[in-house]
């Protein structure tokens, strides 16, 4: 079995980070929702206090995912970060419930908003301070395929469309003086909540359930086994997962039964050294069969 890739930094900082974020944001959109008794900004204040509770989770799962492997844990703790993910989507869908509701009380029952510009205002740099911290947690985890952090800065991102949707509802509101532009922006904040957090909670069930690699990882690791096969050599029950930052492959690579059994592991180390290459942070488990077996041959047949 081999396992190598890019030696993976502490995350936790970035963690901070978005907590940091969270707090700014939270102040400033609560400040802003007191300054206009907009519902629309009160929307977007929850959505920061839910920012909060994620990046807490997020902290503490990047802790215990990057404690190295043990005796009870022999592929390490990177699927923590999946309990993060899991966590901060349903946070999600229950802060848009919250919106939804207020937003609805807002519509039957409409209420006149102050002032406006300094509210918006307000809101307009707690966007910003989201914007930038986004981009970063976003960079910082398709490098170190954390996850966590893209979780975390794909609530952001969506927290700063939130915040344009309802600088659009107010501003609607303080031109036409129609009170219910207010809330049905908070409305399709709700709507746009919900679908960024179906998503993360879908994505963060398919990596507890060992789903395979993307089919794009999946066509480079089949073009590094199909040039071994003009030696003579087949595989076959190609499995792969992925846990966190990690990838699993596991292999049954089937040689000519003239070879030696030292030829034929050294054969396994050129592959398995093929396909970390290919594919950062990989572990690859190699089961080595004589093509005189006659299992590995009809399994071979039976795959052709």
């Amino acid at each position: 079995m081999t396992s190598h890739g890019m030696t993976r930094p502490s995350l936790q900082r970035f963690a901070w980070l978005s907590i940091a974020a969270a707090v700014t944001t939270m102040g400033l959109k609560a400040v802003a929702y007191l300054l206009t008794g907009s519902v629309g900004l009160l929307s977007d204040a929850l959505e920061s206090a839910v920012n909060l509770i994620g990046a807490l989770m997020a902290l503490a799962m990047l802790t215990i995912a990057a404690r190295p492997a043990d005796d009870n844990h022999a592929y390490g703790h990177s699927k923590a970060e999946y309990f993060s993910s899991g966590v901060e989507g349903t946070l999600i869908l229950l802060a848009a419930a919250s919106i939804g509701t207020a937003a609805i009380r807002r519509l039957i029952n409409p209420q006149p908003l102050e002032q406006i510009g300094l509210g918006l205002a307000v809101s307009v740099a707690a966007a910003l301070v989201n914007l930038a911290v986004a981009l970063v947690l976003l960079r910082a985890g398709k490098r170190w395929n954390s996850i966590s952090l893209e979780a975390n800065a794909h609530h952001l991102l969506t927290d700063v469309w939130t915040s344009a949707g309802v600088l659009v509802g107010v501003g609607l509101v303080a031109v036409t003086g129609i009170e219910r532009f207010d809330p049905i922006a908070a409305l399709v904040v709700a709507a746009n909540i919900v679908w960024s957090g179906t998503r993360i909670v879908r994505n963060s069930i398919l990596g507890l359930m060992d789903t395979a690699l993307s089919a794009e990882e999946q066509d480079t690791l089949r073009r590094v086994l199909e040039q071994y096969r003009q030696t003579g050599v087949q595989y076959h029950d190609l499995r792969t997962r992925q846990s966190g930052a990690r990838r699993f492959v596991s292999i049954h690579v089937v040689v000519p039964g003239g070879w030696t059994v030292e030829d034929s592991h050294l054969l396994l180390d050129r592959i398995e050294s093929d396909i970390c290459n290919a594919l950062p942070n990989a572990t690859v488990l190699t089961h080595l069969e004589p093509l005189d077996d006659p299992t590995a041959r009809d399994t071979l047949l039976s795959n052709t």
